[in-house]
């Protein structure tokens, strides 16, 4: 298991599009793949889970992943959100 903390830049947090483009990326992966933030853990694979977390512009969330391709989804998943899931 991988577990990786990184801050949201996105303007409007991980809400609508960029949390859509998470969920359709981190399906792409075998292992399990969870998202937490202040306590609050959710499976990264949902969108209504997500979506429930109100990840806002600033928040820090650790992304943690469990499986046999789980350094490739953990790393993919950091470089999404450190790319401000690919807007400029």
């Amino acid at each position: 298991m991988l577990e990786k903390s990184v801050e949201i830049l996105h303007a409007v947090g991980l809400h609508a599009r960029p949390a859509t483009i998470f969920v359709q990326t981190a399906g792409r992966f075998v292992s399990s793949i969870r998202i937490e933030k202040a306590g609050s853990e959710v499976n990264a694979k949902s969108i209504l889970s997500i979506l429930s977390l109100g990840v806002k512009q600033g928040d820090v969330i650790s992304i943690c992943a469990d499986g046999v391709d789980e350094m490739e989804a953990l790393t993919t998943l950091i470089e999404l959100v450190n790319s401000n899931f690919g807007e400029a």
